[in-house]
């Protein structure tokens, strides 16, 4: 299996589809969003998963859905919650170069007003804090390199991440 995709995780509101699509033009490559496969798949928004099947119901359609996702030459942007599934990381991992797209916990909150509008997987009484405490060393895990966008614009995030795979091969 060749490894020629870029895999984007991190934390909603991270810009992971924002970065992946001109990161897509720039490489010339494809661009996935798993969230949208996952709701072509399913022929449900994100959001109607969740309230229908529950948390741990959505987690398992996001697992079964990306470990079989089938992509060459593709930036893959992943929902936040991607990392909870263990086959679809091991998946991940073999098609592509992982890259976590990292935010300090103040900015998160900021661009992450309307939490619940995005299909963001909070267990009940689960705050965003506790949700960034609990995925952050699963990203950390994960990845292959490692981004930090503090003070960073999109254009130099998609620089970074260019530098990092440059360096990596």
């Amino acid at each position: 299996m060749q490894k020629d995709n870029i895999v984007l995780i991190g934390m909603p509101g991270v810009g992971k589809s924002t970065v992946g699509v001109i990161l897509a033009k720039v490489l010339g490559y494809q661009f996935i969003d798993a969230d949208l496969v996952i709701q072509e798949q399913e022929e449900r928004l994100l959001r109607e998963i969740i309230a229908e099947e529950g948390t741990e119901g959505f987690i398992q359609v996001e697992n079964r859905v990306n470990a079989t996702l089938e992509a060459h030459h593709a930036i893959i942007a992943t929902g936040g919650s991607v990392v909870y599934g263990k086959e679809a990381m091991e998946h991940l991992q073999e098609i592509g170069t992982v890259i976590y797209l990292e935010v300090a916990y103040p900015e998160l909150e900021k661009r992450l007003e309307d939490i619940k509008g995005r299909g963001v997987v909070l267990r009940d009484g689960q705050t965003l804090y506790d949700l960034y405490l609990e995925r952050t060393p699963l990203y950390e895990k994960y990845a292959d390199i490692r981004i930090s966008e503090t003070g960073l614009d999109i254009e130099q995030t998609v620089e970074q991440i260019v530098d990092g795979i440059t360096n990596l091969h």
